[in-house]
């Protein structure tokens, strides 16, 4: 008979000691490491309360503000917008460190008041004018730095800086064109109300109970964020009852958009400071970078406002 066939050989063994045995370990001290290098941040509740105060007048300022709008009287509320883009230049230009400070917050008052101008002025409420003056706004201000060495050296700070502004001053130049557009004033107060008691619940939220933390190096609790936003999305169904043309669910649907994008915009803008400090750069205006959050998750409202109005009008 012939001789059985032999086994096949039995496949190697991986050992133990390799690096998926290492990579826990590995994993552990680098973690150990980054949380040496960057220690918590504590929260300053002094800082978080006023804030929390600056973002519920913002909001009252803006809502008051549209409510003294009419078809053939618009100059109130367009000089309570130019208040906050004024803001938003000087918080953003003294945040963001672009590399001439000076000529992009100059470009950026002209653009805001030649945005609120193309905002009130065609005879059809449109978008399209805010959009050249952004465009041209932006080319002004990366030329008028690229003449400058610093500018030409720093070229990603150069762009990025002079777009955010920008952007943002045309955002809060579209509320001027929604007030003009049916349901505008509607959907302008219930986005401004639920926004506005979302970020400063938000921040209110850090005083009390600032737990837990989003990240070590980032002073915001996820209780205050979370409330808020629910706080937020209720207070527009209210308000929603008395409205016309909305009913308590339309309106919290509403709100619930506009709370989310303006505190994602807020908490956008302390990743972004925190990861500035991380890497080096001195830390600005304490006033400035945490104005900087409110401000943007203000001007974000805008246009989402804008664009949830258009899509309710026309299904309506």
């Amino acid at each position: 008979m012939p001789p059985a066939p032999a086994p096949p050989p039995a496949p190697p063994q991986r050992e133990r000691s390799g690096r998926r045995g290492r990579a826990p370990a590995e994993a552990r001290a680098e973690a150990a490491k980054l949380r040496a290098a960057a220690p918590i941040i504590p929260v300053r509740r002094l800082v978080a309360l006023a804030i929390g105060g600056f973002s519920a007048l913002l909001a009252i300022g803006l809502i008051m503000g549209v409510q003294t709008s009419a078809p053939a009287q618009r100059l109130p509320f367009s000089i309570v917008v130019l208040g906050a883009q004024l803001l938003y230049v000087f918080a953003a230009t003294m945040a963001l460190r672009p590399p001439s400070s000076k000529i992009v917050a100059g470009v950026g008052v002209i653009a805001a008041v030649v945005a609120n101008f193309a905002a009130n002025e065609p005879a059809i409420a449109t978008l399209l004018p805010l959009g050249l003056v952004a465009a041209g706004g932006f080319v002004v201000g990366a030329l008028g730095q690229l003449g400058t060495k610093q500018g030409r050296m720093r070229l990603t700070e150069c762009f990025g800086s002079t777009l955010v502004i920008m952007l943002g001053i045309v955002f809060f130049a579209s509320l001027l064109v929604l007030v003009r557009v049916p349901l505008g004033t509607q959907t302008i107060v219930i986005c401004l109300a639920s926004s506005g008691v979302a970020l400063s619940l938000a921040r209110l939220g850090d005083v009390v109970m600032p737990y837990p933390r989003l990240a070590d190096q980032v002073p915001r609790g996820a209780v205050g964020i979370v409330g808020g936003t629910m706080v937020g999305t209720a207070v527009a169904g209210y308000i929603g009852k008395y409205l016309v043309m909305f009913t308590p669910s339309t309106a919290a649907m509403v709100g619930a958009i506009a709370a989310a994008a303006a505190v994602l915009a807020d908490l956008t803008i302390g990743f972004a400071e925190t990861g500035r400090e991380l890497e080096g750069d001195a830390p600005t205006m304490w006033l400035a970078r945490h104005m900087q959050g409110p401000l943007a998750g203000f001007a974000l409202t805008a246009p989402v406002a804008y664009f949830i109005n258009g899509f309710i009008w026309t299904s309506s």
